[in-house]
C-alpha cells in the first residue's frame, strides 16, 4: 500500500476538491507509485542485469524507480533504506548483504506502511515477500554437473557469503547429490571456504590457501556462483591447473565463455530479467493495496527458523558446453561473446 501520511494527504486534497465543487481523479502518484531498490553492491555483474529488467518493468506499469547501492556494507544499507523511505518509496526491493542484520530497516519500513519485497536472498521477516530462484535445486544442479565429469577425487567446496543464506541453502543442495560418494570415500572434501562478500578476490586468496595446503592435489571445486568460479579459476590458472571441473551460477557472460573455452564445467543460469521483471510486478502490487497473500504465484513457504513466508521460487537451468545455444536463443548473450578466443570447430554453440 501507499504510506499512510500520503494517503492522508490524498484523502485532504480529495476532500478540498470537493468542497469546491469539482470532481477529482485518481493523485497522478496514487497512479505512479515510487518503487526503492536497496542493492548490496554492483560489483558482480548480473545485478546490472536485474536492476535493467526491474526498470523496464517498472517503466511499462507505470512505476517509478529510485534506487541505493550498499557498497557491500551492511551498516551502509541500513541508512539506504531508512533514504529510499525518505525520497518517498511506496514499496521497497531488498537485496540484503547481510540478511540478519537487515531486521531493523525492514520494521521501519513496515511501521511506515510499506510493504517489502526480500529479492534473491531471504530476509527471514513474515512481512518481507521472499522472491527468488530454488537455491537448493541451484546447489544440486552444480554438484551433478561436477560429478558427472569428476565422480571422485579431492574436492574443495568455495562457499558464497557466510551472512547469506543463499550460501547455506546451495551447500545443502551440493552435499546432497555429494553425500553418498563422500561417505563412500570415493571423493575426499580437502578444501572448504565461505566468501566473504561473495567477492571473487576472496575466493581466489582462499582457492589460493586451499591449493598451497594440499599441493595442489585438487580434483575438481564446487563454487557456488560465477564471481567464486572465477576467483577460484584464476587460482587454478596460476598453478597450470585450468580445465579441472569448476561450477557456478547466474551465467555471467565471462562465466559463460569459461564453458565454451573449457575452465568451467557449469553455470546454472538463474534469469535474473525473469527474477527483475517479476519483483517489479510484486512490488508494485503491493504499492497499490494487494496483500502479499495476494500476489499471484504466492506460495506459503516454511524458513529455516520456522517463519512461514509468502514466496515464489523461480526456476533455474544448467548450461554447459553441451547446452550454450540455450543463452544465445534466449538474448542473453550474442554469440561474439561467447565464442571469444574458442577455438574453432571446438564448440558446437559457436560454429
Amino acid at each position: 500500500m501507499l504510506r499512510r501520511s500520503f494517503l492522508y494527504l490524498l484523502t485532504g486534497a480529495a476532500a478540498l476538491a470537493a468542497a469546491a465543487g469539482g470532481l477529482a481523479g485518481p493523485a497522478s502518484a496514487q497512479d505512479r507509485p515510487t518503487i526503492g531498490v536497496s542493492w548490496s553492491n554492483f560489483q558482480e555483474e548480473r545485478w546490472k542485469t536485474d536492476e535493467a529488467a526491474i526498470k523496464e518493468k517498472l517503466d511499462e506499469l507505470g512505476a517509478d524507480y529510485i534506487s541505493t547501492d550498499a557498497q557491500s556494507a551492511t551498516a551502509k544499507q541500513l541508512s539506504d533504506v531508512e533514504s529510499l523511505i525518505a525520497r518517498g518509496a511506496d514499496a521497497l526491493i531488498i537485496l540484503a548483504q547481510d540478511a540478519s542484520a537487515i531486521g531493523p530497516a525492514v520494521q521501519k519500513a513496515v511501521n511506515e506502511g510499506i510493504p517489502v519485497v526480500g529479492y534473491d536472498r531471504l530476509i527471514e521477516d513474515p512481512n518481507a515477500f521472499y522472491l527468488t530462484f530454488d537455491n537448493k535445486e541451484v546447489g544440486r544442479m552444480q554438484a551433478r554437473a561436477v560429478y558427472e565429469v569428476q565422480p571422485e577425487g579431492n574436492y574443495v567446496f568455495i562457499k558464497g557469503s557466510p551472512t547469506d543464506p543463499n550460501a547455506d541453502f546451495l551447500h545443502e543442495g551440493q552435499l546432497e547429490v555429494l553425500k553418498e560418494a563422500i561417505d563412500s570415500g570415493k571423493i575426499k572434501v580437502v578444501g572448504e571456504q565461505y566468501t566473504d562478500g561473495w567477492l571473487p578476490a576472496n575466493a581466489q586468496r582462499n582457492m589460493e590457501q586451499i591449493l598451497t595446503s594440499v599441493n595442489n592435489e585438487v580434483d575438481a571445486v564446487v563454487a557456488s556462483n560465477d564471481g567464486t568460479a572465477g576467483g577460484a579459476i584464476a587460482a587454478l590458472a596460476a598453478q597450470g591447473m585450468a580445465g579441472i571441473p569448476v561450477s557456478g551460477q547466474d551465467g555471467d557472460h565471462a562465466a559463460l565463455n569459461r564453458i565454451a573455452l573449457g575452465t568451467q564445467t557449469v553455470s546454472v543460469w538463474k534469469d535474473s530479467r525473469e527474477l527483475g521483471r517479476k519483483a517489479a510486478e510484486i512490488a508494485v502490487a503491493m504499492a497499490k493495496g494487494s496483500s502479499m497473500e495476494e500476489v499471484e504465484g504466492a506460495t506459503k513457504w516454511t524458513s529455516p527458523g520456522g517463519k512461514e513466508l509468502n514466496s515464489i521460487f523461480l526456476k533455474p537451468i544448467p548450461i554447459t558446453r553441451d547446452n550454450l545455444n540455450v543463452v544465445v536463443d534466449a538474448g542473453w548473450i550474442t554469440k561474439d561473446e561467447l565464442c571469444q578466443n574458442v577455438p574453432a570447430k571446438t564448440v558446437e554453440a559457436c560454429n
